[in-house]
C-alpha cells in the first residue's frame, strides 16, 4: 500500500513485469492495498504483476523472492527498496525518545534499514552478471532534519550512506544505486488520521493536504529514472521527487 503501491502501479503501467512483495495477500476489513488488490489494479492498467508474500524481516522469505524472479525471468532490471516498519507508528510521533519502547527502534532498523541492505545484496549478483541494473531506495527529508521521531530519523540518515557506498561498489558493473525523497504523500494511514474541516479541506497536524503528493507521483519518479538514457548520473544521489518532476518532465 502507500508509496510502494503507487510505485508498483506506475512501473506496471510503463510495461514492466512487477513482482510485488508484502505480508498481506488477501483483502482485510479496513485495510486497503493488499497484494491481491495491488496486482489487480496493475492489471487494470494493462500491466503484468506477480504477488509474492514476503516479510522483509525474514531473510529466508526475501531469498525466496529473488530465487523466484531468477527462475521466472533470469534477470532483474529494477529493485525498489520501500519496505518499512515502526512499532506503534503513530503513537511514537512527537513522543520523547526516552519514552519510546526499544521495540520501536528495533522494528524501524530491522525493516526500514536492514531489509534494504539484504534486498540490495540479493539483487546485486543478478545485475552484475547482466552488466546493468537500477536500485532505488525510498528515503525522506528525515535523513537531513528532524521528522516524526528519533528512530525514524536515525534510520533515514543511514540510508544515504548505504546508497552511496553500494553505488561506489556497483558503478564499475554498470549498476546504479540511488534514492528518492517523496514529500508529504496521501497514503492510507495519512488519510485515516487526517482531519476534515467544515469547508471540506483535509488537514494533518495543521497542514493542508492539498499540498500533498499522490503515491503514484513517486512511481512516476521511479519510471523516469528507469527510462533515463544515463541513470548512472544519479548514482549515490538523494533525489527529491518534486525536483525530479521539474528536471525530467513528469507531473502528479
Amino acid at each position: 500500500r502507500g508509496i510502494g503501491k503507487g510505485i508498483a502501479l506506475e512501473i506496471g503501467a510503463a510495461g514492466a513485469r512487477v513482482y510485488v512483495t508484502g505480508r498481506t495477500v488477501t483483502p482485510q476489513p479496513g485495510v486497503p492495498g493488499t497484494l491481491a488488490e495491488t496486482v489487480e489494479d496493475i492489471r487494470k492498467l494493462g500491466g503484468e504483476a506477480v504477488a509474492l508474500q514476503c516479510d522483509h524481516a525474514d531473510d529466508k522469505a526475501v531469498r525466496a523472492v529473488f530465487d523466484r524472479i531468477e527462475r521466472d525471468s533470469g534477470r532483474l532490471d529494477l529493485l525498489v527498496n520501500n519496505a518499512t516498519a515502526m512499532e506503534d507508528y503513530f503513537g511514537s510521533i512527537g513522543k520523547p525518545f526516552w519514552e519510546l519502547p526499544t521495540a520501536t527502534w528495533d522494528s524501524t532498523m530491522a525493516v526500514g534499514l536492514r531489509s534494504h541492505f539484504v534486498a540490495t545484496q540479493m539483487a546485486a549478483p543478478m545485475m552484475v552478471r547482466a552488466g546493468k541494473g537500477l536500485i532505488i531506495t525510498v528515503s525522506s527529508i528525515g535523513s537531513k532534519e528532524y521528522l516524526l521521531s528519533v528512530p525514524y530519523g536515525a534510520c533515514k540518515a543511514a540510508v544515504p550512506t548505504l546508497n552511496m557506498d553500494t553505488a561506489v561498489e556497483l558503478i564499475p558493473h554498470n549498476v546504479t544505486v540511488t534514492s528518492i525523497w517523496p514529500g508529504l504523500v496521501l497514503t492510507e494511514p495519512i488519510l485515516a488520521v487526517a482531519e476534515t474541516k467544515p469547508d471540506g479541506r483535509r488537514e494533518l497536524f495543521g497542514v493542508d493536504l492539498k499540498v500533498a503528493e499522490t503515491p503514484r507521483f513517486s512511481g512516476r519518479a521511479v519510471v523516469a529514472l528507469a527510462s533515463d538514457s544515463d541513470p548512472r548520473r544519479f548514482a549515490g544521489d538523494a533525489l527529491i521527487c518534486a525536483q525530479l518532476a521539474r528536471d525530467l518532465g513528469f507531473t502528479d
